[in-house]
C-alpha cells in the first residue's frame, strides 16, 4: 500500500479511502466486518462515515470495527442532515453542532475524530459560525480539523478567508464527487485543493455502479441505486453518461478488465486527488474495487480514458484565448 500525505495535516493515509454507508443497510454487521477486515489486509487505514448513514447504525458498526485498532485508523464522519423530526435536528448550526459530535463520539465509541466533515452547505447559518464551532470542536480536541462536502469552490474559498482573517481552524480536506461522468470538481473544486494544499478524498468514483458494466447495453439490473433510488436516478439522468458509460465498459472489456477497477483507477490517477472513496455491500463487490491499487496508471493512459467522456467546460468564459 502507498499512502500519501493529507494535505497540510501531515497524516499519512493510503490511497484508497473506505466509505461505510452499507454499514447497517445494504451490509449486515457480520459482512460489514468482513469489509472492514479485507480493507486492512490491503493496508487501508482510512474510514469515511457520515452521522446520518443508516440513522446512526453506521457509525455504531464501524464503532466496534475500529475498537482493536484505532490508533492505527484515520477516521471521518459528518454534520449537517436531519437526524429527527425537530426543526432544528439538521444543519451547521453550533447547537446542532455541538450536540451532533458528542452523538458520533458515542456511536464511534472514540475520543477524537480526525476529519469531521460539513456534510453540505447550510444557507441559515453564517459560515463565521460553522467555522468559529469547528474551531472551538478542534481545541476541545474532539476533532483533529475540520473538512467540508458538497459545496461549491467559492463557499469553500470563502470559508478559507474567514479563516485566515480570524485565526480559526481551516478546512483541511474536501469531498467532492468525482468520476468520469461527473468531472465537474476538475473545474474549480480540484484545482483549488491543490492551491490551497487541500487533501481531497472524492465519492462515487463507480458513479453510483453506472461505471462497473452492469448497465452496459441498455440493461438495468433490478435493485441497482440507479434503478430503485430517486436521487441517483436524478443525478445520472442525463443520456450522455449511459453512452460514455457504454464505451467505457467496451474499453475496458478489450483490454479485459474490470471496469469498476479501472473506474477507481482512474479517479485515483487524477494528481490532486489524495484517495478515492470506495464503498460496496458485499466483499465480491469491493475486490474489484481493491484491484485498482495494483494499477499504475501513467499520465497518458489517463488521458486515453478521459477522451471517453466529455470534458467540463472552463471555469471562465474566455478560455479560447488561453
Amino acid at each position: 500500500m502507498d499512502y500519501e500525505t493529507l494535505g497540510n495535516t501531515g497524516i499519512q493515509v493510503s490511497k484508497l479511502c473506505f466509505g461505510t454507508m452499507s454499514f447497517g443497510g445494504n451490509a449486515d454487521e457480520e459482512t460489514s466486518r468482513v469489509m472492514f477486515n479485507r480493507c486492512r489486509e490491503e493496508g487501508i487505514n482510512f474510514f469515511d462515515c457520515a452521522n446520518v448513514y443508516n440513522k446512526g447504525v453506521s457509525e455504531e458498526i464501524l464503532g466496534r470495527c475500529i475498537a482493536d485498532s484505532r490508533n492505527d485508523i484515520v477516521l471521518t464522519t459528518k454534520v449537517n442532515g436531519a437526524t429527527g423530526p425537530g426543526i432544528n435536528n439538521k444543519g451547521l448550526s453550533r447547537r446542532h453542532m455541538m450536540l451532533e459530535v458528542e452523538n458520533s463520539l458515542k456511536r464511534l465509541k472514540t475520543d477524537r475524530i480526525e476529519f469531521y466533515f460539513v456534510h453540505a452547505f447550510d444557507p441559515l447559518t453564517p459560515i463565521e459560525e460553522t467555522l468559529r464551532t469547528m474551531d472551538d470542536l478542534q481545541r476541545q480536541g474532539k476533532i483533529l480539523y475540520p473538512a467540508v462536502s458538497n459545496w461549491a469552490a467559492w463557499q469553500i474559498a470563502t470559508a478559507l478567508g474567514i479563516s485566515a482573517k480570524e485565526s480559526l481552524a481551516r478546512f483541511e480536506c474536501v469531498q467532492p464527487m468525482y468520476n468520469l461522468v461527473k468531472r465537474q470538481a476538475e473545474v474549480e473544486i480540484l484545482p483549488l485543493a491543490a492551491a490551497e494544499n487541500m487533501g481531497v478524498i472524492s465519492y462515487s468514483p463507480l458513479g453510483g455502479g453506472l461505471l462497473t458494466g452492469k448497465y452496459a447495453g441498455g440493461k438495468k439490473p433490478e435493485q441497482a441505486r440507479l434503478v430503485v433510488q430517486k436521487n441517483y436516478q436524478k443525478r445520472y439522468a442525463d443520456n450522455s453518461y449511459f453512452e460514455t458509460a457504454d464505451r467505457f465498459a467496451q474499453y475496458a472489456a478489450e483490454r479485459e478488465m474490470h471496469p469498476a477497477t479501472l473506474a477507481v483507477a482512474w479517479v485515483m490517477s487524477n494528481p490532486d486527488v489524495t484517495a478515492p472513496i470506495i464503498g460496496a455491500r458485499s466483499l465480491e463487490q469491493l475486490e474489484p474495487s481493491l484491484a485498482a491499487l495494483k494499477i499504475d496508471m501513467t499520465p497518458e493512459w489517463r488521458q486515453e480514458i478521459s477522451g471517453l467522456s466529455a470534458a467540463p467546460p472552463s471555469a471562465t468564459d474566455r478560455s479560447e484565448e488561453g
